[in-house]
Formats: structure tokens, C-alpha cells, sequence
């Protein structure tokens, strides 16, 4: 079987630097491990199985996030959609998804 490539997609890295560049902006968002994520997205190095899964877990935990105040709000948005777009946003999701599920097929 092919090596599995792990490299995030640009529209996650793309994400990763409007989350970024919004907790800058209002203050909020994130934590240390959200901003080093969104560094690794946006460097668009492969990223180790463990922190694909990591995403994956981290997107299954914070759904819920996307029923909050203000998720959607361009002008205001809610600390929890800066966090999402940090760690890649709906694309870093469903590339995470994706690329767990065939890192669970390959072992």
C-alpha cells in the first residue's frame, strides 16, 4: 500500500491563517495548542498520524461550537469559530476525517 500523504490541504491552510489573523483582531480564540496548529497548517508540512487524529478528535469534541452565538457572524465572530478556523477550519475537518479513516485502514 502506498505511503498515506499527510500533507494539509490549502484551503486548510487558508483557514488556519483567517483564524490567525482574527484572534489578532479581537482577542480571543484559540488557545497555545490552536496557534500552533495553525502554524502547522499554514507551513503545509506533512503533519505525524498523531496530529491528524488530534484534528479529527478536535473537531468531533467542538461540533458543537457551530450552533453558538455568533459562529457565523463575519463582523463579530464567536471565540469558537476563530478557534475552528486555527485548527483548519471545515476543510481541516474533513481532511482529518479522511485521512484518520485511512490511517485506520492501513494499520
Amino acid at each position: 500500500m502506498a505511503e498515506i500523504d499527510l500533507t494539509p490541504p490549502v484551503a486548510a491552510a487558508k483557514a488556519a491563517e483567517q483564524g490567525l489573523k482574527l484572534r489578532e483582531q479581537h482577542k480571543r480564540g484559540g488557545t497555545r495548542i490552536g496557534v500552533a496548529r495553525a502554524r502547522q497548517l499554514i507551513k503545509r508540512a506533512p503533519l505525524s498520524a498523531d496530529v491528524v487524529k488530534r484534528m479529527a478528535s478536535y473537531f468531533a469534541r467542538h461540533e458543537v461550537d457551530k450552533k453558538g452565538k455568533d459562529f457565523d457572524n463575519a463582523e463579530n465572530p464567536s471565540a469558537g469559530f476563530i478557534a475552528w478556523q486555527l485548527w483548519g477550519g471545515d476543510a481541516g475537518r474533513d481532511w482529518a476525517e479522511k485521512k484518520k479513516a485511512e490511517l485506520a485502514e492501513k494499520s
